[in-house]
């Protein structure tokens, strides 16, 4: 539905639909590459370690989930940049778009590498080391990366 222009460019909508896109994607990013193709941890890995096949069981339900919450919010995402190409005050920005993706893979990152790896020890970037901190921090660090480009992408959506 076309809605009328009020004036000012509304970039919210599209920033809005780029950070739940950008965290279903990271989240997507997570569980297929470091879950699936890595096998570096499982959601619960550090809580159920996957060393028998019930515990591995256990960890893959739990993958399962997270895969599925990720789903939801890219598919909310796609449905927000849906409404939002159809609004004639929302400006058609590659820049926006973009910046709001990167803004939302790097709140993933963020959020779950503080949540997950730090205060609730669910799982380590890579479980199989003495020393999980450097690879956690690397994640972190990524994710401060991404929020900070998405950021400036954001605001070059402006100009």
């Amino acid at each position: 539905m076309q809605t009328a222009n009020t004036g000012a460019p509304q970039r919210t909508p599209l920033v809005a639909a780029g950070l739940l896109l950008g965290a279903g994607l990271g989240g997507f990013v997570d569980g297929i590459v470091l879950h699936q193709i890595l096998q570096w941890h499982n959601m619960l890995s550090g809580q159920v370690p996957p060393d028998t096949l019930v515990r591995a069981k256990i960890n893959m339900y739990w993958d399962g989930l997270f895969h599925a919450a990720v789903w939801v919010l890219t598919a909310v995402g796609l449905r927000l940049l849906w409404a939002a190409t159809g609004r004639a005050d929302v400006p058609h920005s590659g820049r926006t778009l973009g910046g709001g993706l990167l803004l939302g893979w790097g709140a993933f990152n963020v959020i779950e590498g503080l949540l997950d790896h730090e205060i609730l020890g669910l799982h380590h970037v890579y479980e199989y080391t003495p020393n999980h901190l450097p690879a956690d921090m690397s994640f972190l660090a990524f994710g401060l990366v991404l929020l900070l480009a998405g950021g400036a992408l954001v605001r070059a959506g402006r100009a």
